[in-house]
């Protein structure tokens, strides 16, 4: 695989894919991340999955349908190797042993997308946001990145005043320091504690077919 591969230099907000196109080319990410994001008429984008190094983009492709079913933003910027669905194909059906670990895959990241819909629905946005800079702090390979009040609004389909108080809490108990768009990640043991239940269930569905 890795000699259909390319590198590529992935820039923060980056598009992907657009829902509803082919995909042409899948993607794994090694330091950037992905956002999978959905949108209604009138109403911002809502994060609804994350992709880093333990995972990739296109892995609809397993499953024989090729049409991209959310928008792929660049969240972090880094490094991706990207290789056409074309020879994604060919290589599954030349290795068992890929398609399985790729449909183990999907699977995480289905349960991904349906523990992040509950999340949005039932739970508040202080560990919402606790949980969302978790995920976040796994895939940035560092304790600090760049994330305006505005875009963590986005993310999690709320108000921007609602962000201001949620991360004001959050950094009042030296969880987090932010300053100018730059937030640090101070107590990861804190954050954890203060974040809800998904982000302990999203690690355990990973962990399940991956351990």
């Amino acid at each position: 695989m890795l000699e259909h591969c390319e590198p590529m230099e992935l820039d923060f907000g980056d598009i992907l894919c657009e829902p509803d196109q082919p995909f042409r080319h899948v993607y794994f990410p090694l330091t950037g991340f992905i956002s999978l994001v959905t949108s209604l008429q009138n109403h911002q984008p809502l994060e609804m999955g994350l992709i880093g190094n333990e995972g990739m983009l296109g892995g609809t492709i397993v499953l024989g349908i090729s049409s991209v079913p959310l928008r792929a933003v660049v969240q972090g910027a880094g490094v991706l190797l990207r290789m056409t669905a074309v020879q994604l194909r060919e290589e599954m059906q030349r290795s068992p042993a890929l398609r399985r670990t790729l449909q183990r895959y999907l699977y995480v990241l289905m349960a991904q997308l349906s523990q992040i819909g509950a999340c949005t629905h039932f739970h508040e946005i202080e560990p919402r946001l606790a949980r969302w800079l978790l995920m976040t702090h796994d895939r940035a390979h560092a304790d600090h990145f760049h994330l305006t009040h505005e875009y963590l609004a986005n993310m999690l389909g709320v108000r921007r005043s609602g962000i201001s108080v949620a991360a004001g809490v959050l950094r009042r108990k030296k969880l987090i320091r932010y300053v100018r768009g730059e937030i640090h990640i101070l107590d990861r043991s804190g954050l954890e504690a203060a974040a809800c239940e998904c982000y302990g269930t999203l690690l355990e569905d990973y962990a399940k077919l991956f351990a």
